[in-house]
């Protein structure tokens, strides 16, 4: 039974459509959150001299500190925006897969 069920999953044009869309999605996210990261540590390896600054007269805070808060910020902000699109593109396509399959 699991079997078949599997196979009308895996044969609905709809779900290599998902597949699709998912691998596509998360690619590009990962991409983002990539760029961010390793940004960032590519500029504490290369440019220690422009993080070292401090913010402004009379701060003891340098420029690496809120970049490296901004880092988690924007991964944070990432994962919400992929749980959101997620949520309301694949969540609503996986169940749709799902009761087709179902009424075979």
């Amino acid at each position: 039974m699991v079997d078949d069920l599997a196979a009308r999953v895996e044969a609905n044009p709809k779900y290599h459509k998902l597949v699709s869309m998912r691998s596509r999605y998360s690619i590009i996210m990962t991409f983002f959150a990539m760029f961010f990261y390793y940004g960032y540590i590519l500029l504490i390896a290369y440019n220690k001299e422009f993080l070292a600054t401090k913010i402004g007269i009379g701060w003891t805070t340098s420029i690496g500190i809120p970049m490296g808060v901004g880092v988690i910020l924007i991964t944070i902000i990432l994962t919400n925006i992929y749980v959101r699109h997620a949520n309301a593109v694949f969540d609503p396509l996986t169940a749709e897969i799902i009761k087709e399959a179902n009424q075979k």
